[in-house]
């Protein structure tokens, strides 16, 4: 039975359609399998009043469960899902059905970097006179010539293929995968767009949003709005928000420790000049603190990698090393990402899929933050 938790509604799992994805017969990535899956029983259980906003998801294990692929492969097609408008997530609640029919702004949205990036691939096909019917680069490649994140190509791609202008050609190449189903038309508005890809992206306008909120409402040196309060107060996600708060610590505006110290405002967000908390004397830059995390974990890992593994060994999935070493998966992904990186592991899609190790990893050639090295073992505040 459903049940109530503060007059939301936590949705059953076996509200879910009982066919679920086909990932062995499918060519097609399980996130982006996933992600289609999920929006199409919101859109159907909404309009069927099955559902309402603000209904909670089931737990992503649950729902890892119920389809039988990783939590983490969960969690990522929820996240397409969130950007897509259909999910909000709630600290300390869950995953909850968003408003989609009142998204966020069409001024922001049509600057988001999703849009810049299709608008950059349409000129891509153009200018290089890409043929109907023939192969057009990966997104991972398209990822390079543009300059810009594999997993934001990505989705300009799945958008593109809804838009019937590209499709896949179910294969697993890389370079092969996609082909051209018809010429697409480009706006004025849209070449425009493509002159900079890195500016007025949603995140850089609602950093600038924050900056001048925090101006007013914090004074130096006092810790700010947590990461939920601030995407209640601009109606984002938390993500988005942490995407935000990322480039202010980047710049100095704030600065980040982990547990119950919170993030402090270390200067006017306004002024462009420098003006430094005593605390930076002590603390590491905001920026190494937060790689600081990964990069402990990374060790951690590697040091079970040569106790216990040799090259060609699949790895513990992202969620049993999260389990092991008590942190969130994402943690555990961005230490993965970190080693695949510099080619100690690669991963593997598909029924036989997983993280593989490709070679012992050896700590004289992994660059280490200078602080870290000193006091290796100093593992909190």
């Amino acid at each position: 039975m459903p049940i109530n938790i503060d007059n939301q509604r936590k949705i059953d799992i076996n509200e879910l359609p009982k066919e679920i994805p086909d990932f062995l017969s499918s060519y097609e990535p399980k996130e982006s399998l996933i992600k289609k899956w999920i929006i199409n029983w919101i859109l159907s259980s909404v309009k069927n009043k099955k559902i309402k906003e603000n209904d909670i998801l089931p737990k992503k294990s649950e729902i890892s469960e119920y389809l039988g692929v990783s939590v983490g492969t969960v969690q990522n097609a929820i996240r397409y899902v969130e950007d897509e408008g259909f999910l909000k997530s709630k600290q300390k609640t869950g995953t909850l059905i968003s408003n989609f029919t009142n998204p966020v702004s069409d001024v922001v949205k049509s600057t988001s970097k999703r849009d810049k990036v299709v608008s950059a691939v349409k000129k891509q096909i153009i200018d290089n006179n890409y043929k109907i019917g023939k192969s057009i680069p990966s997104a991972r490649k398209m990822a390079e010539i543009l300059s810009v994140s594999q997993n934001t190509a990505r989705l300009a791609y799945e958008f593109l293929m809804r838009e019937g202008i590209i499709d896949s050609k179910q294969s697993r190449g890389n370079d092969s995968n996609w082909i051209l189903k018809r010429i697409p038309h480009i706006s004025e508005i849209e070449i425009a767009h493509t002159d900079n890809l890195n500016s007025d992206t949603l995140v850089k306008k609602l950093t600038n949003d924050i900056k001048k909120y925090l101006s007013e409402n914090c004074q130096i040196g006092e810790k700010i709005m947590s990461h939920e309060q601030l995407a209640e107060i601009f109606n984002v996600s938390i993500k988005t928000i942490h995407d935000c708060i990322s480039v202010l610590n980047e710049e100095g505006t704030v600065i980040s420790r982990r547990g119950k110290y919170g993030t402090i405002l270390a200067k006017n967000p306004l002024d462009t000049s420098f003006n430094e908390l005593k605390e930076n004397s002590i603390f590491s830059s905001a920026k190494d603190a937060s790689l600081y995390h990964y990069q402990r974990i990374e060790t951690k890992i590697i040091s079970l990698i040569k106790s216990q593994y040799k090259p060609g060994d699949k790895l513990p999935s992202m969620q049993d090393l999260s389990k092991q070493f008590d942190v969130s998966t994402n943690t555990i992904r961005k230490a993965l990402m970190n080693l695949a990186q510099q080619g100690f592991i690669t991963f593997g899609r598909g029924r036989f899929g997983g993280t593989f190790l490709i070679e012992i990893p050896n700590e004289e050639e992994r660059q280490t933050y200078q602080w870290l090295s000193i006091n290796p073992d100093f593992n909190h505040f």
